[in-house]
């Protein structure tokens, strides 16, 4: 049986899988994939084992990516990282309109998520065990869907037109709103600069309590992406620099 904050969680993901399933998109977004809907299980296995209770940080990316979420339901869902360091699984099933290109295979999945390995694996190093960092720490990500373009190209959120992207906002925030107030954390992190702006926005808009928005402290970690050259030079070790340096761990 979740817990009250899992309970939340899951409530809240629910909400905003229903609505962001209401939407359309026009090109050159040619194929939309929500991970919430049809790797359901291995979220909700995620979400009820390590949810659970108040979390001093929460980490918050952008959207899935390709071998990761996009094929395991799980934030930053390495294949290799939560079925063996979190011990998690659960059915995938396939999404109603695939992209040849980019075919969802589940735990099945031999592609490596580069961002993934990174964000897991500094895990894994810093704190040893699943358990040990889930105690204090959580992962979510700002918006589920995955948008590709005809070509089969990831293309972000951040780049859909004005009226789509207020639309997608709208239902994400009020996500992101009822899971702070489920997780009650000291520090909100974005993994990257759009998810930093997605936190901002949210603790200084009206869906969540502000009594809770002046406690949450905001901060932006490097973004574990390949595309950047600066996560290139040594993620790990700028990340732990980023952490010490604002006092959420000690130096490494």
């Amino acid at each position: 049986m979740p817990s009250s904050a899992a309970h939340s969680l899951l409530g809240a993901a629910r909400e905003l899988t229903q609505s962001l399933g209401k939407l359309r998109f026009a090109a050159p977004v040619a194929h939309v994939y929500d991970p919430l809907q049809y790797a359901w299980a291995p979220y909700e296995a995620y979400v009820t084992r390590y949810g659970a209770g108040r979390k001093r940080v929460v980490l918050l990316g952008m959207n899935p990516g390709p071998f990761g979420m996009m094929q395991t339901g799980v934030p930053f869902g390495e294949v290799a990282a939560v079925r063996d360091w979190m011990g998690l699984a659960g059915e995938v099933r396939s999404p109603p309109r695939q992209h040849p290109k980019r075919p969802i295979e589940g735990f099945a999945c031999r592609r490596s998520e580069v961002s993934g390995r990174r964000l897991w694996g500094w895990a894994a190093r810093r704190f040893g065990t699943a358990p040990a960092f889930f105690d204090e720490w959580f992962v979510l990500n700002y918006c589920p869907l995955v948008f590709l373009e005809e070509s089969g190209r990831n293309f972000t959120p951040d780049k859909l037109p004005a009226a789509e992207r207020r639309t997608v906002q709208a239902a994400c925030d009020r996500h992101l709103a009822a899971a702070l107030a489920a997780l009650q954390p000291q520090w909100a992190i974005g993994v990257g600069g759009f998810a930093e702006r997605c936190l901002r926005a949210v603790l200084e808009g009206e869906a969540i309590d502000s009594a809770l928005a002046r406690r949450i402290q905001v901060a932006q970690i490097l973004h574990p992406s390949p595309a950047s050259p600066a996560a290139n030079r040594g993620w790990d070790a700028a990340v732990d620099r980023t952490l010490a340096g604002l006092g959420v761990l000690p130096v490494a």
